[in-house]
């Protein structure tokens, strides 16, 4: 009895506070910032960022860092229309509108508009659910689509400009990579969209024109929030990861805007996000650094210009220039040694067989091999059934391996493959690829861009004069002045 009423009593005294205060959580905030203060600690990790990444504006960034945004939304669209009739996005797609809400922003390539958040989750899924997005070289992580889709979304919805929602992925990809890069490679079994979130959350803040403060919350509830476990990637769970970072950006930029608060030092703390996630290791100083006019999107981005898992391109790439190296038939080959970072797969150490789908082909380091060495190249149309069944890839598959004695070479990325191919008579041809084509290290050419774009968006069911003229647009997106006006012709 003494309990229930203690109980009673407790809610009864914060509902009174609450109601005489008015702002119990923002009064709570301030006397934790007060305490912060007077032990002469520094702010909490998370206001640091908020006041460093909020203060980011258009006019101040370099060119090549709002280049890279206008590629990142190119490439997000060209790959949610190859996704947007896949399963996975379908089924999230149609029970967002079965609940509908609020006409705020565009489903892409269906014309419905949702809330906000839903309408940023499907269009998230669509683009990750085909694996042919862009990826963080440090990270593997695909922070551009969660960009892109609640960049576009809010913006439409707040009636902002194509150079606000350009800085806001610039600030976003700043901050989920350098969460990211704090945290220990294997983040604990979690999947990459717990730091994908976090540019979300950013770049939905900056949108919101959220405080310091409120932005801060905002990181903190996203931290409390994100999960994800890596052994889902080969899976639907992938795609669901990466809608869920989308509504995780948005709710917690959202609530954090209306007031509400939770702890500041979520990131840092005992048993906080970076001791979880980063195994004790985290590199705090690092996130909090000046940019000094050096951006993540410039140095990190890197564009599929292929299908399938971003850590296994490089060691396609190798795999095709060592086939025209040897320029031998399939038959005449009699192994297919590969080695380097960007080759740890399962599918190639043991007995590699081959992919059954596509899910599983676009993650298969040993079919991305095989089949570079069999057509001397590697692009689109080897996510499609007609070339994963071919019989030349089983056969091929079957004499994939990871080289016994790989050439010692330096991996500046840990994405780089060595690529050997031993012929019947006994000759070597190997070839090494450190990072990507299509990324940051190697330069991105608009013209591989708009290839992408041009060889997916026709999956859009869009007319092909709307597909130029989306293109059009995102080439001088800094000048559109109405982001409703773009996200219409995505309908």
């Amino acid at each position: 009895m003494e309990s229930s009423l203690a109980l009673r009593l407790n809610r009864r005294s914060l509902l009174s506070r609450a109601l005489t205060g008015g702002m119990i959580g923002a009064a709570a905030s301030v006397s934790r910032r007060v305490a912060f203060a007077q032990q002469g600690a520094p702010a909490p990790l998370a206001l640091a960022l908020a006041r460093l990444l909020n203060r980011t504006e258009y006019a101040r960034l370099p060119p090549k860092a709002i280049e890279h945004a206008k590629m990142i939304l190119a490439s997000t669209l060209a790959s949610a229309a190859s996704g947007f009739r896949i399963g996975s996005a379908r089924i999230v797609r149609d029970l967002a509108k079965e609940q509908g809400g609020r006409a705020d922003a565009t489903l892409w390539f269906d014309g419905t508009k949702l809330p906000v958040a839903q309408a940023a989750r499907v269009n998230a899924m669509a683009s990750d659910a085909a694996a042919s997005d862009d990826s963080d070289l440090r990270n593997i992580a695909h922070t551009g689509t969660c960009l892109s889709a609640v960049g576009l979304a809010i913006a439409e919805r707040a009636g902002l400009s194509g150079a606000d929602v350009l800085a806001a992925i610039v600030a976003g990809y700043e901050a989920a990579g350098r969460i990211g890069g704090a945290l220990s490679e294997s983040r604990n079994g979690f999947h990459a969209s717990v730091i994908v979130a976090f540019g979300g959350t950013v770049a939905a803040a900056k949108l919101l024109k959220l405080t310091d403060e409120q932005m801060a919350h905002a990181i903190s509830i996203t931290a409390t929030t994100m999960g994800g476990l890596t052994i889902g990637t080969n899976s639907w769970a992938r795609e669901y990861h990466a809608g869920n970072a989308a509504l995780c950006a948005v709710n917690a930029a959202q609530a954090a805007g209306r007031g509400y608060s939770v702890n500041e030092d979520m990131l840092e703390a005992r048993r906080g996000f970076l001791a979880i996630f980063g195994s004790g290791k985290a590199g705090v100083q690092s996130i909090t650094r000046e940019t000094g006019g050096d951006w993540d999107i410039v140095k990190y981005l890197a564009i599929k210009l292929v299908p399938g898992a971003h850590a296994l391109q490089a060691s396609a790439e190798a795999a095709a220039n060592a086939a025209r190296q040897a320029n031998a038939a399939p038959e005449e080959i009699a192994k297919i040694l590969v080695s380097g970072p960007g080759s740890r797969d399962q599918t190639v150490s043991g007995s590699p067989r081959p992919p059954k789908d596509m899910v599983e082909a676009i993650h298969s380091a040993a079919y991305f091999v095989a089949s570079a060495v069999a057509d001397r190249d590697f692009s689109w149309v080897h996510a499609t059934d007609e070339k994963i069944h071919r019989p030349v890839i089983s056969r091929l598959i079957g004499m994939v391996e990871a080289d016994p004695a790989p050439p010692p070479v330096h991996y500046d990325w840990s994405w780089g493959g060595t690529v050997t191919i031993v012929t019947k008579s006994g000759a070597r041809f190997t070839s090494t690829v450190d990072a990507p084509k299509g990324s940051g290290p190697r330069g991105i050419e608009w013209s591989d861009i708009d290839a992408k774009y041009r060889a997916l968006l026709p999956g859009s069911g869009l007319p092909a004069p709307r597909i130029e003229e989306i293109l059009k647009r995102i080439h001088a997106f800094d000048r559109v002045k109405q982001v409703a006006e773009f996200t219409r012709l995505l309908g």
